[in-house]
């Protein structure tokens, strides 16, 4: 690619943000879930381990939610499709026909899809993950960390549609020494996002936001999400507003003495991904954290690890964690309004992972399955009602 064509490239780019940024001006409000006669939550199991450990979660939340099943107030659907061997053979990181069927639902338990890398067997599709996200504008990656013992209580409000990752695969190679990758910030793609991480920290009673960036360095687009937040910061004065950059706060979030002071925590796409799995480490692991992925209309919910093609080549597939899609499932639990079933959830969880461990998984025949473990999940949370 010559200058030349890098610039009408980069015009392109422009148009097409700009054109974004109109529709998401046209955006209505959040869905009221409290005022919906009917409710249609869509389980996708995915690929590699997802329907093993996705139908485990399906399991628990037909449990939970038994009574408004019956009265018709809830429906599940189970959607397939969303494999790597239908994306690859239909060249479409969501087949169309699947995409239709998920915008048909209020909300999505999602299972690890696989994205193919260089050198393995797939063609090169987009991440599942990112054309869902984009499809439905599901611009709020909301991941929480809660570690009692710790005093770690931690909501991270990630901006999913813009940064780095927004036009990753649109970058230009101007010759064999230039490369030049592009990151993104529009205004009401940061107002929509640090609003809704002081809406959240409102409503749940928390008193402190903090913003993650590194404005010091890239002063445009991070100075624009930084400048932003202080501005929004003035609506909510009961509510302490602050800023970290993106390499200190990897390391306080190890200071045993100031990470207990984080609440909610608001940041742009790269740096949330960073982030949200570090602090998954310290809770254990990010086979033990679960995903909101929220937009104004339609919201999906995932674990965040990844689809272990290798589980399933071994045979193994039934003796994957089902930890992060179950936490996934308690967070879908309160996005709808089930607030107790969904902190019920948490709590079975808390004692099967921590407190009791009455029940192993080991990830091999050495341990238990994904379905005992679920089992002993429904058992705890029927001694809890």
């Amino acid at each position: 690619m010559n200058l030349e064509e890098a610039k009408a490239k980069f015009a392109v780019l422009a148009e097409q943000q700009l054109a974004r940024i109109a529709e998401m001006k046209q955006q209505g409000d959040f869905v009221d879930y409290k005022n919906k006669d009917h409710i249609i939550i869509g389980v996708c199991g995915g690929d590699g381990i997802g329907p093993a450990i996705t139908a485990q979660a399906e399991r628990i939340l037909r449990y939970l939610l038994k009574d408004d099943i019956e009265s018709g107030r809830i429906e599940i659907r189970e959607i397939e499709g969303l494999t790597i061997e239908r994306r690859a053979a239909e060249m479409a990181a969501i087949p169309p026909a699947v995409l239709e069927e998920l915008k048909q639902c209020d909300v999505i338990l999602k299972g690890p899809t696989t994205t193919p890398r260089k050198g393995d067997q797939w063609p090169n599709v987009e991440s599942a993950n990112v054309a869902m996200r984009k499809s439905l504008d599901l611009f709020a990656n909301v991941r929480p960390v809660k570690i009692p013992e710790l005093g770690i209580d931690w909501v991270f409000y990630r901006e999913n549609t813009e940064g780095g990752y927004a036009i990753g695969k649109e970058g230009v190679t101007i010759d064999e020494d230039l490369g030049i990758d592009f990151t993104i910030a529009t205004s009401p793609g940061c107002e929509r996002i640090i609003r809704a991480a002081f809406e959240n920290a409102k409503a749940n009673g928390r008193t402190r936001v903090t913003a993650v960036t590194k404005a010091n360095i890239i002063k445009t687009t991070d100075g624009k999400f930084l400048d932003t937040f202080y501005e929004i910061a003035k609506e909510y004065p009961d509510i302490q507003a602050d800023d970290w950059y993106i390499d200190i706060m990897t390391a306080k979030l190890l200071d045993e003495q100031r990470r207990r002071d984080f609440q909610v925590v608001v940041l742009p796409n790269l740096y949330g991904d960073i982030i949200t799995d570090e602090a998954a480490e310290i809770q254990g692991g990010v086979g033990t954290a679960g995903s909101a992925n929220i937009g104004k209309k339609y919201a999906m919910f995932e674990a965040i690890h990844g689809s272990a093609p290798r589980m399933v080549q071994e045979g193994r597939e039934i003796y994957a964690d089902p930890s992060s899609i179950i936490k996934a499932a308690a967070i879908l639990l309160g996005h709808i309004g089930y607030k107790e079933e969904a902190d019920r959830l948490d709590e079975a969880l808390y004692i099967c992972s921590t407190k009791e461990k009455k029940v192993v998984l080991t990830g091999r025949d050495t341990g238990a399955t994904s379905a005992e473990y679920a089992d002993y999940i429904m058992e705890t949370l029927e001694s809890l009602q």
